[in-house]
């Protein structure tokens, strides 16, 4: 990836599954990639593994109302149950997702992540697979589920990548690098 990439996550302070928010991290920031990583308030993040035992604790570079999403190649919406549930409701959150959907930038999320697509009404018309128990809250939304390790798709004019579980994570960080170069082409 080129140095001037910048990737924004977002997360609440607890209960982001660990490793759909720092292996995804580290891939990119290993890759010269700028990430970002915002939260509602400066506290650190506390991760959870598999949503029960404690795991790292992070330090997020922004809170939500400080980001600007237009400074971004690319969004990512990691998962954890209690992190997914807490962060759709954070209007912040949601508007973040429109700046980036709105603009056709790339969003990528993971298990509990894709419920925020839900939440700000952008799932309608697409492909994507999640943790399965929000198969149906995501088919309610009018999104078309699929239970794969990846699914990328380019309808409504911006690329979606999802995959289910910490499991898929190899596929997800593929899923991950293919937009970043396909919009890094792009702007070229």
């Amino acid at each position: 990836m080129t140095h001037h990439t910048k990737v924004l996550a977002i997360v609440t302070n607890y209960g982001v599954e660990q490793d759909e928010l720092l292996v995804p991290v580290r891939h990119l920031r290993d890759d010269g990639v700028r990430v970002d990583i915002a939260a509602p308030d400066r506290d650190d993040i506390r991760t959870l593994v598999r949503d029960k035992r404690p795991g790292e604790t992070v330090r997020p570079t922004h809170t939500l109302a400080e980001i600007d999403p237009t400074d971004y190649d690319l969004l990512l919406i990691p998962g954890g149950t209690l992190n997914a549930d807490r962060l759709r409701l954070r209007l912040e959150a949601v508007a973040v997702v429109l700046a980036f959907t709105t603009s056709g930038r790339p969003v990528a999320a993971v298990c509990h992540g894709p419920w925020l697509l839900a939440e700000a009404g952008v799932a309608y018309g697409k492909q994507l697979t999640s943790y399965p128990s929000l198969r149906t809250d995501l088919a309610n939304a009018g999104a078309t589920w699929a239970d794969e390790p990846l699914v990328t798709d380019d309808a409504n004019g911006w690329r979606l990548i999802t995959s289910r579980n910490p499991d898929d994570l190899e596929h997800f960080l593929q899923g991950i690098d293919s937009a970043l170069r396909a919009r890094a082409e792009a702007v070229a």
